[in-house]
């Protein structure tokens, strides 16, 4: 890809260190061009009660809304998706040089910094662990010792690393128990563990959750019950030893690649608490876990079937298997960006508008694609997201009044490890999540070109769902459910983390009716990009690029936002919804006289 570096003029002589320097200069630029400013005079619209969608944006709101460019996101995306940052891992330089453009580019706005202490920033700690897999893992019948037992390849087969913060990780003789989907779900009447003894065992799960009847687990929709991160947590509290979870393309909703790339590497955790831990979180592909089937006796597709139903009971693979991960750790420090736009009579509630701000970094040496390029760059996922909501920040910057509510712009870090950042903010506000009226969140973005539709993730479960609609209609488009329940997306980025305190939360998904001529062929291009693209080297800026979608999601999310940010009332969850009731501990938690 183009470098940033190309944006400069070459100097006679470099010293050591100007490359850097160019770069924060280029910050510095980029950041200054967002701050072309137009006037603009007509009031704001009345406040309406509730999130009502007949209080849609008018006059200098829309105004304020046209800063939002295809240049204006643009420049973001082509600083934060180069070489120069080297993927934004966690605690990298590429991650401190981004932190501190975005908290730049918020002080040139005009917002204030909303971290501890008067800071634009939000530290906290994670713990890197690079793991030493061996090449292969062995695994024995217990019945007959002098089998060959199987030899599963790394990364061909398996993927493992450490569950534990040590130097070292390790199973040792354990068994391994077939246990269906691995879930503990009283409300749906499922367990597929039936009080088994699973202490020390490895235990081997499906990917996803029961997905065959709308009256369990919602159907088709996956619910958190079928996220990696529930698997392992709930087998760590079975107090098993090892978890593996078989991955298929459709369980998971991305090839295998992308838990090669995904589970390479250094790994980053919050520091542990006390919770159960796992000495061994593994992955392998559905041909290994065939092969570990056979090896016991059983017949693969047979213990699948039995598995979706209640009565399933745990299957003791009399397969065993010892495994030592050698571990480097390391205790680091990444970081929240905060920056807030003041609110008016309700200045003490807040409507959040998220992205992550993190990649994955630059792959191991011998890792990577193909032509040796070890970046990724993640111009997609989420430079393109984090630029929607800086380029929303400005929009906001441009409103002669301010809304009832503050408007808090949040970057997060550590997304790609697991939610971390969001999480971190969950658990450490610097508002209460009672008086958080939305979460607006964004990641990822439309670069293929406008669509007369768009896609609502978590579609039915808040009032939200108005405002999202009416917006929708604002633009002329149509606002339909997730095209893909079966993925699990709104359990697998950071509205999540709100929801879990409570939060309501809008997230966008790219629409799939392209208008123009090419409107097939942009689909086509659409539908593939997670195969290709999807956490490899190659989500970098390309020239075919097109934003004019891209510009269409960011101000319906503008939009939106300010709708729930001018309500009398605060959204709410649906009745009965899973989170219902986290909101209703929030909002007493204020009653009792939280801050």
């Amino acid at each position: 890809m183009k470098s940033i570096r190309s944006l400069f003029p070459p100097t006679e002589a470099r010293r050591p260190g100007a490359i850097e320097l160019a770069g924060l200069a280029g910050l510095t630029c980029l950041a200054a061009a967002l701050l072309l400013v137009f006037p603009t005079a007509a009031p704001a619209h009345d406040a309406a009660a509730g999130p009502r969608p007949d209080a849609l944006p008018a006059g200098a709101e829309e105004a304020a809304g046209e800063a939002i460019t295809p240049a204006t996101l643009l420049a973001p995306i082509h600083f934060l998706a180069d070489d120069l940052l080297e993927g934004r891992g966690p605690a990298s330089d590429g991650d401190r040089l981004t932190q501190l453009y975005l908290a730049s580019t918020m002080g040139l706005l005009g917002l204030e910094p909303a971290g501890p202490d008067g800071s634009w920033f939000q530290p906290f700690e994670v713990v890197g662990i690079t793991s030493d897999v061996p090449g292969t893992w062995r695994f024995q019948s217990a019945d007959d010792e002098d089998s060959d037992g199987v030899e599963l390849t790394l990364s061909e087969d398996f993927v493992a690393t450490s569950g534990v913060q040590g130097p070292r990780a390790r199973i040792e003789d354990a068994e391994l128990v077939f246990v269906g989907y691995g879930i503990e779900a009283p409300e749906y009447q499922w367990d597929d563990f039936k009080g088994a003894d699973l202490e020390g065992k490895v235990l081997v799960m499906l990917n996803n959750d029961p997905d065959w009847d709308p009256e369990l687990f919602e159907g088709k929709m996956r619910l958190y019950y079928g996220r990696w991160t529930y698997k392992y947590e709930s087998a760590a509290a079975q107090g098993a030893a090892g978890a593996i979870i078989i991955h298929t393309t459709p369980s998971a909703g991305y090839p295998w690649q992308v838990v090669q790339t995904g589970w390479s590497g250094e790994q980053f955790q919050l520091p542990a608490a006390g919770e159960p831990r796992l000495q061994v979180e593994a992955w392998t592909t559905e041909d290994g876990a065939k092969q570990l089937f056979e090896l016991a006796g059983e017949d693969y597709a047979a213990l699948v079937e039995a598995a979706r139903e209640r009565d399933f009971q745990p299957v003791p693979l009399g397969v065993t298997t010892s495994l030592q991960l050698d571990n480097e750790t390391s205790r680091v420090e990444t970081a929240n960006v905060l920056g807030r736009l003041p609110g008016g009579d309700k200045a003490d509630e807040v409507v959040v508008f998220t992205a992550h701000h993190d990649h994955l970094g630059v792959a191991p040496e011998g890792q990577g694609a193909d032509d040796g390029d070890r970046i990724y760059n993640g111009a997609l996922d989420n430079a393109s997201g984090t630029a929607q909501v800086l380029a929303m920040a400005r929009a906001a910057s441009r409103l002669p009044e301010p809304p009832k509510r503050s408007l808090l712009f949040l970057f997060v870090g550590a997304e790609e490890s697991g939610l971390l950042g969001s999480k971190f903010y969950a658990a450490n506000p610097t508002v209460a999540p009672g008086r958080i009226a939305a979460n607006i969140n964004v990641d990822g973005g439309n670069i293929w070109g406008p669509t007369r539709d768009l896609t609502l993730v978590g579609m039915g479960k808040s009032d939200l769902d108005e405002v999202a609609q009416a917006v929708a209609g604002m633009q002329g488009r149509e606002l339909l459910a997730d095209q893909h329940p079966d993925r699990g997306y709104y359990y697998r980025s950071d509205q999540f983390s709100f929801a879990k305190i409570g939060v309501p939360a809008l997230y966008f998904d790219t629409g799939t009716d392209f208008t123009g001529p090419e409107g097939a062929e942009r689909l086509a291009r659409m539908e593939s990009w997670t195969d290709e693209h999807y956490h490899q080297p190659s989500d970098e800026l390309e020239d075919w690029w097109n934003l004019d979608g891209m510009v269409q999601d960011a101000k319906l999310g503008f939009y939106a936002g300010l709708i729930a940010a001018s309500s009398e009332e605060m959204a709410s969850w649906v009745p009965g919804d899973e989170f219902e009731a986290a909101r209703k501990e929030a909002l007493a938690a204020l009653e009792d006289g939280g801050e």
